[in-house]
C-alpha cells in the first residue's frame, strides 16, 4: 500500500459484486460498501447512526474470489488506499469520485463464521504448502437422499 494513503473500512456490502475483464484480460470487481458509525447523543441520550457509501474495486485473483465468495449484505473488512478518477460527461460537466481501491477484503467474522478454502496458485508458486501438493476441497454432501424429490 501506498505510504500515507492508507484506509481501513469495515462494512456490509450494499449490492452484488459485479465481475468484469480489462482488453487485457485482467479480472476487475466493483461493489458497493455500507459504513455505519453510531454513537449517543449525549443531549438526548438517544442513539444515532450515519452511514457513508463507498465504491470498491478489486483487482486480478481477488477479484473473481471476491464475486464467488462474498454475495450482498456480506461484513466485510477491506484494507486498500483511496484513489481519485475525473471524467467528463456527455454534456460537458466535470466529474469525479473518491473510491477505495482494495488490497485485501475478507468476510468479518464478528457476528458470522466462514470456511476458507486455499485456491491454486496460478502463477505456479507453491508457497502455500512447500513441496506438498494443496488439498482439493470435497464436494458438497448433497442436502437429500437421491430416491427423495429435492422440493
Amino acid at each position: 500500500m501506498a505510504a500515507g494513503n492508507t484506509v481501513e473500512v469495515v462494512g456490509n456490502i450494499t449490492r452484488e459484486p459485479e465481475l468484469r475483464f480489462t482488453p487485457s484480460g485482467a479480472a476487475v470487481a466493483n461493489f458497493g460498501l455500507a459504513v455505519n458509525r453510531r454513537w449517543k447523543n449525549q443531549q438526548t441520550q438517544e442513539w444515532e447512526e450515519q452511514v457513508s457509501f463507498f465504491d470498491v474495486t478489486a483487482w486480478r485473483e481477488m477479484a473473481e474470489n471476491l464475486v464467488e465468495s462474498l454475495p450482498k449484505g456480506t461484513r466485510v473488512v477491506v484494507l486498500g488506499r483511496l484513489d481519485q478518477r475525473s471524467w467528463e460527461t456527455e454534456d460537458g460537466d466535470k466529474r469525479s469520485k473518491i473510491e477505495i481501491v482494495a488490497d485485501e477484503v475478507a468476510p468479518s467474522l464478528r457476528w458470522a463464521t466462514a470456511q476458507v478454502v486455499r485456491n491454486e496458485r496460478s502463477d505456479g508458486d507453491n508457497s502455500y504448502g512447500g513441496d506438498k501438493p494443496k488439498p482439493k476441497p470435497k464436494p458438497a454432501e448433497p442436502a437429500y437422499e437421491a430416491s427423495e424429490a429435492p422440493f
